[in-house]
Parts: structure tokens; C-alpha cells; sequence
């Protein structure tokens, strides 16, 4: 895992996005710049090297996935009115919205630019499948934002905007990092379902860090999409659970303007209803039937086992 981040942060490093203004640039810079895990670029390497590809190769596309997980976050950012990503001020907090707009334009470029230099034949499957992640991602994240403006949302249209907004670009990287090693059309399916999987299952457990998470740790301001009325799995199953008595509360909560009292009052609804112990069952059984797609591609048990171990991290947060 170290040697993987280790890699892509000198890689990140490298790049130093410059330009003219300046003031479009560093925005970009910063946002590359806070770090995190790099779980995305990480994958594809992994991918590429379970297929027995040479991860030099996989770099550039990589990198340029990670850009594009990044350039959404800008954005998704500054809809969600988010004041922190990664435990730091995010960038239309640090600038300002239409700033973040831009830059976060600028950087959807600089992804293809990045992805472009991979001068290799199969430069056009990555661009499809480049393509194709980003219309999703961008697809996912529309639905979130119109699930605001709905009532009664339900589990499954949930799991379907997350598996568009958070599955997809994980799934993404797994099969680029195929893609670029040569697999097999099969085998490169069974990689993407996998991380289709898992990423619906680290979506799910990223709704419940939100409410039951430690800010330091999680990086992000505890009760977020709580304060946000956002329809996560937690919302959407304590109000298919609640009596009608507790889902008048939460209607009249919705419109709490005293936000430390309104994350109080719904996070003890959710202990009454025993959401946080639906919400880690759900996700588990995600996790497992990723494990099951992993299983079926046609590679060794051991070169598997780093892309489990990396699973295994991302799913032990709370657990």
C-alpha cells in the first residue's frame, strides 16, 4: 500500500499544475495537494499489477482518475456547502464559489491531458471507459442533488445514484488498471463488478461516518448530511422504519435551524431505530458479494491478495 502512495504522490508532485492567471491554477495545486489515501489511483496500479501488467504504464491513467476524483470533490463540495475536505478548508471556502467552478473545470481537462500522454494502444479503450466513468459519476451526482427537492426515496434509487456517484469511479480504476495490462474481457467485467461492489459498500459506510464517525479522523464535519436533510441510507431507512409519531419529528426536524440540537435529536432516532446496525449489516453484504466477483477472475489466489488487504482497510473504519 505505502509503495503504491508512495509512487502516485511523486507523481502528484510532479505534475504542479501552471498557468496563466495564477489564481486558476493554485486552487487545483491545493486540491491535489491535501492528499488522502489516493484509494483510487491506488486501484488501478493494483488492477494493472494483478494482471500481471507493468504499473509504469498504468500511471498517467491513474493519475488521471485521481484529477477527476478530485476535480468532483471541488464541486460536490460547494453544493453540499461543505466546509472542510480532508480536515482543511475547501476550496470555494478558501476562494470562493465561482472560483471553485472554474478550477474544477480546469482540472476535468487537465485529466484528459494527463490521460492523453499514455501513448499506448490501448489509449482509446481508456478513453471510452474514461468517458463513460465521468458521465456516470456526473449522472449520480445530479440525482443526489435532485433527491433533496423528494419525498420518499427509496432504498433502491438510493443504491442506484450511489452506485452512479461513488461505485462507478471506483469500479473505473479497477478496470483501467485491466485495461492498460491487457485482461480479458471477462475477467476485466469481474474486476469492475467488484469494485462496483465495494464501492457501494464504502458509499454506505461513508453515510454512517457522517453521523457516527469522529470528525479528526473522517476528515469531514460530523452530522453534514444531517444538517444537509441529504437522503442518505440512514435517512431513507428511519423513515421507512419509523412510526408515524417519529416520522412527524423528523419531518419537523428538517427544518431545525439550530443544527447542534437537530444532529442530537435525529442521531438519537437513529439509535432507537437501530440504524447503525442495519447500516454496517447492509455494507458487509456488499463487501462479501464483491468478494465473490474477485474470486471468479481467472488470476492466482496471491496476486489477489493486496486488493483484499486494501478492501479490508477501507471497510475497517468502523467496523
Amino acid at each position: 500500500m505505502n509503495s503504491y502512495l508512495d509512487l502516485i504522490e511523486a507523481a502528484i508532485k510532479k505534475l504542479q499544475f501552471k498557468g496563466h492567471p495564477k489564481s486558476l491554477y493554485d486552487p487545483a495545486n491545493y486540491m491535489m495537494s491535501l492528499g488522502g489515501k489516493r484509494i483510487r489511483p491506488i486501484l488501478t496500479l493494483m488492477a494493472c499489477k494483478m494482471f500481471d501488467g507493468n504499473i509504469e504504464k498504468a500511471m498517467y491513467p491513474a493519475l488521471a482518475m485521481e484529477i477527476f476524483h478530485n476535480f468532483s470533490l471541488v464541486h460536490d463540495d460547494f453544493m453540499d456547502h461543505a466546509p472542510l475536505r480532508r480536515g482543511k478548508a475547501t476550496v470555494h471556502t478558501k476562494w470562493d464559489v465561482p472560483t471553485a467552478i472554474l478550477s474544477g473545470d480546469l482540472m476535468l481537462v487537465l485529466a484528459y491531458k494527463v490521460l492523453s500522454k499514455s501513448n499506448d494502444e490501448k489509449l482509446a479503450d481508456m478513453l471510452s471507459l474514461f468517458n463513460n466513468t465521468a458521465i456516470k459519476v456526473c449522472e449520480g451526482q445530479q440525482l443526489d442533488m435532485e433527491f433533496q427537492h423528494k419525498n420518499n426515496i427509496s432504498i433502491q434509487e438510493y443504491l442506484d445514484m450511489i452506485g452512479l456517484k461513488t461505485a462507478a469511479l471506483l469500479a473505473g480504476c479497477l478496470k483501467m488498471g485491466a485495461v492498460v495490462a491487457g485482461a480479458s474481457t471477462k475477467d476485466a467485467e469481474y474486476i469492475y463488478d467488484f469494485g462496483y461492489k465495494l464501492g457501494i459498500s464504502f458509499q454506505i459506510q461513508d453515510d454512517l461516518l457522517d453521523s457516527f464517525g469522529d470528525a479528526q479522523t473522517f476528515g469531514k464535519s460530523i452530522g453534514g448530511d444531517i444538517v444537509e436533510n441529504k437522503k442518505t441510507f440512514l435517512a431513507i431507512k428511519a423513515r421507512e422504519l419509523a412510526t408515524p409519531a417519529i416520522r412527524k419529528k423528523l419531518d419537523t426536524l428538517a427544518s431545525e435551524t439550530d443544527y447542534v440540537r437537530k444532529v442530537e435529536l435525529i442521531l438519537t432516532i437513529y439509535e432507537q431505530l437501530g440504524i447503525k446496525h442495519i447500516t454496517k449489516e447492509l455494507s458487509e453484504k456488499y463487501y462479501q458479494d464483491a468478494l465473490k466477483d474477485l474470486d471468479s477472475i481467472s488470476t492466482s489466489d496471491a496476486s489477489k491478495k493486496e486488493l483484499i488487504s486494501l478492501a479490508e482497510e477501507l471497510l475497517n473504519r468502523v467496523r
